[in-house]
Order: C-alpha cells, then sequence, then structure tokens
C-alpha cells in the first residue's frame, strides 16, 4: 500500500463512506479522534485505498472494521485505553460489531465523548449537535 497523508487519507474514508449515515459516523468517529489515522501500524494492516472508477482519480478508502477489532483484542495492535474504546465504538457504529458500552464508554474523555455522541446522532440521521 503506498503511504497516504492522514488527511487525505481522512477525506478519502469519507468520501468512501458517503451516503451511509452509520459508516459515515463511524468513519468520522475514527477519523475525528486524531489516533488511528498517523498510526502506520493500523492503516497499512486495516486500511485500504483505491481511485474511484467513476472519475479515475478521487481517493477512496475503507476500513476492515472486524480485523482490527480482532487484532486489537487478540494484543496485535497496541493500543491506549482510549484508542480501544474509540475504535471499538466506532467499529460498532459503522460495521455493527458488538460492543458493551457499559464497559466501553467509561474513562472517555470529554472531547472522545462529543464526539461519540455527534457520531451516534449522525448515525440516526440527525443534524450533528
Amino acid at each position: 500500500m503506498t503511504t497516504v497523508n492522514p488527511r487525505h487519507l481522512s477525506d478519502a474514508l469519507r468520501v468512501g463512506a458517503c451516503g451511509i449515515y452509520p459508516l459515515e459516523a463511524g468513519t468520522g468517529l475514527l477519523a475525528d479522534c486524531g489516533n488511528w489515522l498517523h498510526r502506520d501500524d493500523f492503516t497499512s494492516r486495516f486500511i485500504t485505498t483505491g481511485t474511484s472508477i467513476s472519475d479515475g482519480v478521487t481517493l477512496l478508502a475503507s476500513t476492515d472494521w472486524e480485523a482490527a477489532v480482532t487484532a486489537v483484542h487478540a494484543g496485535e495492535l497496541p493500543a491506549s485505553g482510549g484508542e480501544r474504546r474509540i475504535l471499538l465504538l466506532a467499529a460498532s457504529i459503522a460495521d455493527g460489531i458488538p460492543v458493551s458500552l457499559s464497559d466501553t464508554l467509561p474513562g472517555i474523555d470529554r472531547r472522545n465523548a462529543s464526539l461519540v455522541v455527534s457520531a451516534v446522532a449522525h448515525a440516526a440521521g440527525l443534524p450533528d449537535p
């Protein structure tokens, strides 16, 4: 995989998720938390990029949510408690991967809690708070 600048990768992920509210919301949460897209050990293994077939230029990207969550649970993808929580929540919102909210939400800081609330509202099709 070619290395993509995190800003461009964020844009490509958002374009790839466009039109599917839960996928947009989970992808946005992952991108907005500010950690995962800066980690080569994450992006090289769990993000796939390509070029749009409609225009041949637009960069698209997608996340292999299940593989990323499996790697975190298996200890193959090191993560702080906060990184782990955000990844699990984003994967649940985007791809329906089960997560225990009572285990995952405690300990999230105010900034990330706000991002989660916005992601849930977006996934439900509501305007961002």
